[in-house]
């Protein structure tokens, strides 16, 4: 498939083109800087800002099968990038007629009870906050077959490829087994219009998205 990645020379995005390279995929890399993307004979790159229209956008993605959100703000523009530029996202897929949509959010984005009560959150309130925006628009308010993953806290270290799939525990996730989760999603019919809360765990990806 041809693949576009918002994010795509963020750290999840790096590692997440690699891997669906490895798939065979064909990718459409979307950055604010585009000369930073890794030259390859099957990556496009393409000029991607997410304070853009949803007209520029909608051109920028033209002709992919699956549209990828991993693009951040790094806590500096919010409301811009995190919130309304995944939303204009979801809304120049659905122009272009583009069904499939992975989303990278974070664990407990849809439960603000938690954001105050699970220790570690709280500092992160207005991140969740646009995430939480973000993801119920992708659910209620369009008709993407979406996908939205929600990793516990990111880390370094090298990955593992095995996962735990469950209601949600804090813990911790290598950024390579959250990359490698995003790019397996797409292997498996079931994970369409499913949210997924992953930690690092015992169990293969593969294994883990089979039953979701």
């Amino acid at each position: 498939m041809k693949i576009f990645i918002a994010g795509a020379t963020g750290r999840v995005g790096t590692l997440l083109t690699h891997d669906l390279l490895e798939d065979g995929h064909e990718i459409i890399a979307g950055a604010r800087h585009p000369e930073r993307v890794e030259e390859n004979d099957r990556v496009t790159p393409v000029k991607f800002d997410l304070h853009e229209s949803v007209e520029q956008m909608t051109e920028a993605i033209k002709g992919a099968d699956v549209t990828y959100f991993t693009a951040g703000s790094g806590a500096k523009d919010i409301l811009q990038v995190d919130a309304f530029g995944a939303v204009k996202l979801m809304q120049a897929a659905e122009k272009d007629g583009i069904k499939r949509f992975v989303m990278l959010s974070a664990l407990f984005s849809l439960e603000p009870t938690k954001w105050r009560t699970v220790k570690g959150l709280d500092g992160l309130t207005d991140y969740n906050i646009a995430k939480f925006f973000a993801d119920n628009y992708l659910i209620h308010d369009t008709d993407l077959d979406y996908t939205i993953l929600q990793p516990t806290v990111m880390t370094d270290k090298p990955g593992t490829g095995k996962i735990t799939v469950d209601e949600g525990k804090l813990g911790y996730n290598p950024a390579e087994d959250v990359a490698r989760t995003l790019a397996d999603i797409l292997k498996y019919q079931n994970t369409s219009r499913k949210v997924i809360k992953m930690r690092e765990g015992d169990t293969p990806i593969d294994d883990a998205l089979s039953r979701v």
